[in-house]
């Protein structure tokens, strides 16, 4: 029986754990932020040519941080089964894991010098984005060596160091724009570029700030992670492979859904594609908090089957959905409210704030799928189940969203407005398979159990 005791503990648990995890995805998210708005009152182009510069880059990281998401889930079964060298095995097999991903990265980021004119990004932005893309590039290995170490910690249920590190990220990260943006202390004013420069110091210095705390604190020392480094296991990494590859997959759906969005306005000039970016970025957002509370699922999910009580997990799962489908319902009464407001935040280009303030309209309409897709993604992770969720996001996102979208948008020529359908329907539909993959996968296991 999940009684109400159950119900509150778990709250709490997921409360513990997601509280910081939201802190933290606020910042990193925060630093999107502050890229737009400070580049956005340089003008309209440095405005797009980030937008367009910064879906590149993000089409990459979705890559890198999917794949070593698989550390989170199987150090939580493996610390929740109290089997520390399980756990050991897992983390430092995922740096090996990070250094092949960073070579592969880079050289894919390098090749933006051709990729953006032969999809016929417009030519204003063209130098901004291209600009962008090589500065930010030297950050990928440093954002990837403090993924590897995050999700240590996530498994580990110790979610408090990663806030305060993308507190003061964020803090470094703003600092770091006004210098390089605006031509601070003797540097060049290097306008939206300087984002990307600003963006690559940060990963560094987050990388460095976990590695230390990590060496240094008291809760870590039982584990000697970084008593010697491991020679590559096959077998080990093909375990985080077939956990983290389908995790990657599935956020590169969805995460390249909007990348292609976001390129299909860069080709319908500056002032769509910079209402575009504002309406996304407010969105991407307010979507920080049922992704930490998917998160904190994962965790306390993977931790709960540890100790072999799926029934539990079950529940835990259920309820985590739940939580994120109220915060984003919530979250869009919100942007019907303040649309227009939103939108001034960004920009005093009146006509890419009149756009915008439409384009966050749309942005309310996929709020609650959002939500319930990435909650249930989240307790799915828990049970280290990742293939299939892949084959429903591919075909939510590209066989219908971004059919719909293309052919609405761009071949009918509809517009923004019905590019931003696409995006709903393929939302809505990932929610619902997603949600009924949950429900299977979990009851399939309290049958086995039975």
């Amino acid at each position: 029986m999940y009684t109400r005791d159950h119900r509150t503990a778990d709250l709490r648990a997921i409360a513990r754990l997601g509280g910081p995890l939201l802190a933290n995805n606020l910042a990193i998210t925060g630093m999107t932020l502050a890229d737009t708005v400070m580049a956005g009152q340089v003008g309209a182009v440095q405005l797009a040519g980030l937008a367009v510069g910064a879906a590149y880059w993000h089409l990459f990281l979705f890559i890198g941080f999917g794949m070593l998401m698989a550390v989170s889930p199987t150090v939580a079964h493996a610390n929740g089964a109290d089997d520390r060298i399980a756990a050991v095995g897992y983390v430092r097999q995922s740096w090996w894991l990070a250094l092949a991903l960073a070579v592969v990265l880079v050289s894919g980021l390098r090749q933006v010098d051709w990729v953006l004119p032969a999809i016929r990004i417009d030519a204003d932005i063209l130098p901004t984005s291209i600009g962008y893309v090589h500065a930010i590039t030297w950050g990928m290995p440093g954002a990837l060596a403090f993924f590897s170490l995050r999700y240590t910690s996530e498994g580990l249920g110790r979610t408090k160091p990663i806030m305060y590190i993308g507190l003061v990220a964020l803090a470094l990260n703003v600092f770091g724009n006004w210098v390089f943006i605006y031509g601070k202390f003797g540097m060049p004013a290097l306008g939206a570029i300087g984002c990307g420069v600003a963006t690559a110091i940060v990963f560094w210095f987050m990388f460095v700030a976990m590695f230390l705390h990590m060496r240094r604190h008291r809760a870590y020392r039982p584990f000697e992670f970084f008593a010697s480094i491991a020679r590559p296991h096959g077998r080990t990494l093909r375990e985080l492979a077939r956990i983290g590859a389908p995790i990657a997959g599935s956020i590169l759906a969805e995460g390249g859904l909007f990348v292609a969005a976001a390129l299909i306005m860069g080709s319908m000039g500056a002032i769509t594609a910079g209402a575009h970016q504002i309406a996304l970025n407010y969105a991407s957002f307010m979507f920080m908090v049922p992704l930490a509370v998917s998160s904190a699922t994962t965790i306390h999910v993977g931790h709960t089957l540890g100790r072999g009580d799926r029934a539990r997990a079950r529940s835990i799962g259920l309820l985590g959905i739940s939580i994120c489908a109220v915060v984003m319902f919530t979250s869009a009464l919100g942007i019907v409210v303040l649309n227009d407001g939103i939108a001034a935040l960004y920009t005093r280009d009146p006509p890419v704030r009149e756009l915008a303030a439409t384009l966050l309209l749309m942005a309310a309409l996929f709020q609650l799928s959002d939500g319930i897709q990435v909650g249930a993604a989240g307790a799915l992770r828990g049970f280290k189940d990742t293939a299939v969720p892949l084959v429903f996001c591919v075909f939510s996102y590209w066989v219908v969203g971004f059919s719909l979208a293309y052919y609405f948008g761009v071949v009918r020529q509809g517009g923004p407005i019905y590019v931003w359908i696409g995006l709903i329907v393929g939302l809505s539909l990932s929610a619902v398979l997603l949600v009924s993959r949950f429900l299977a996968v979990s009851r399939k296991r309290l049958t086995v159990d039975g």
